[in-house]
């Protein structure tokens, strides 16, 4: 290997867990719900889960390691525009452009998410917030479907820039699998935490997330349904 080249550790094991776990999570709940009324329990279940996995990427993102904090990857206009003029300067972790793909998909997703404890269909189906109000239960159930594709255009666009990453030598797939990425410079580069302490510290978060999550289910008049998407 080229003396230059350093193997570090760029993405910890709770945001890789966080990422293949959402991925999990946003492909169940979108084929369960396509499936039918008889897969609402397993779309209410992807859809809870979700739920918690986006409160703990927020939190994560204020709080975990530094390659997973929204301030190392979340960058001004002027630093995206000269990444898309000189995209080969770009260090680790997120490049400026990809940083807000990022924060966009968080939002939509969250959004996607919380809407949903709102929405009903009026028939089988409804959010444990839905009896709230009703014209904020018709608007925000309205939105939660124009959102859906809004969503799959996103998911769409990342996957085909993941790829053509990947086409050009970057592999990104296997970073967020592995955790490590290979950096082409002569100055020693700090890695991310990756202790068990930052993972007992992720461990806990989740299960308060997750715990808040099924704890919600027990509002509402039926309190047995969160429509994800």
């Amino acid at each position: 290997m080229n003396p230059t080249i350093q193997r570090i550790r760029v993405w910890d094991l709770p945001t890789r867990l966080f990422h293949w776990l959402l991925v999990l999570c946003v492909i169940g709940a979108f084929v369960t719900v396509k499936a039918g009324v008889l897969w609402m329990d397993w779309h209410v279940r992807f859809g809870l889960a979700a739920l918690a996995l986006l409160a703990f990427r927020i939190v994560w993102g204020l709080l975990g390691p530094r390659y997973a904090r929204f301030s190392h990857f979340v960058k001004g206009p002027v630093a995206v525009m000269r990444y898309l003029h000189e995209p080969q300067e770009h260090g680790v972790g997120h490049n400026p452009l990809g940083g807000w793909s990022v924060v966009t998909m968080l939002v939509l997703l969250t959004f996607q998410a919380v809407s949903g404890l709102f929405t009903t269909d009026d028939v089988l189906t409804s959010g444990p917030l839905a009896y709230l109000n009703s014209e904020w239960t018709a608007t925000l159930t309205n939105l939660h479907k124009l959102n859906e594709w809004v969503l799959i255009v996103m998911v769409a666009v990342h996957v085909a820039a993941v790829l053509a990453y990947q086409a050009r030598g970057r592999r990104l797939i296997g970073a967020m699998i592995h955790g490590d990425a290979l950096l082409d410079s002569p100055a020693p580069v700090r890695p991310a935490a990756d202790t068990w302490r930052v993972r007992v510290i992720a461990l806990v978060l989740i299960t308060l997330f997750g715990l808040g999550a099924a704890w919600l289910t027990t509002f509402g008049a039926s309190g047995d349904a969160l429509d994800f998407m």
